[in-house]
């Protein structure tokens, strides 16, 4: 049964979106400003290499579908080689390759996605799609490649107000100035506290400031 795995670009601050500039985000392409070294070269050929398909939104599946076609060498041929799956109901066609667009209820065609495939199916970018695979435990592993820069804006990976979910880290791995860090669910996942329960600890604190 092949694992759902996400990797992702990712600021301090959480921004996930538009690390290579090419969405016109007001200070994009910041992935670029900094040295990823041998390792994270060498990380992301190992992960696409290690990988049965691509699984996508359907914007980070158009941009790279204008990215990747025309470029060459060992990396891109088998990038553009894996076949894609792209979860939308609203485009209408994938010309990238063998691609398959997934209309259904996404938790339905993401299991019979793993059932499909015996290696990883790699998520990239797809903030939203990641999104949802969080709110809803689909993800078997989460790859964050940690960018040391605070951006102030841009769309940040984990949303606001979502659902406490405690992670395990499985490695954490320098790569030129960013680090690499794998990180897989855990079972004793907390839950937040209640609206009674904050007020209460925002009383005593309130009583041992002013005692």
């Amino acid at each position: 049964m092949g694992r759902i795995v996400v990797t992702e670009f990712i600021t301090l601050d959480g921004v996930a979106e538009d690390p290579g500039g090419a969405e016109g985000l007001a200070g994009g392409g910041w992935s670029f400003r900094f040295d990823r070294g041998k390792e994270g070269d060498q990380f992301n050929y190992d992960e696409v290499f290690a990988s049965d398909a691509h699984l996508l939104g359907r914007k980070t599946y158009q941009a790279f579908s204008e990215a990747w076609p025309s470029r060459t060498g060992d990396f891109a041929d088998r990038f553009n080689a894996l076949p894609k799956y792209v979860v939308s109901n609203t485009l209408k066609d994938g010309e990238w390759g063998d691609t398959t667009i997934l209309r259904g209820e996404p938790s339905a065609e993401i299991a019979k996605l793993r059932e499909r495939h015996d290696r990883d199916i790699l998520v990239s970018g797809s903030i939203e799609l990641v999104r949802f695979l969080l709110a809803t435990d689909l993800i078997d592993q989460l790859r964050l490649m940690v960018f040391p820069i605070v951006l102030g804006t841009g769309k940040r990976l984990f949303a606001d107000h979502a659902q406490p979910s405690a992670l395990r880290l499985v490695s954490c791995k320098p790569a030129g100035e960013t680090v690499i860090l794998t990180l897989q669910r855990r079972d004793d996942t907390p839950q937040g506290p209640s609206r009674g329960e904050q007020l209460e600890r925002l009383g005593a604190s309130d009583t041992a400031a002013n005692g």
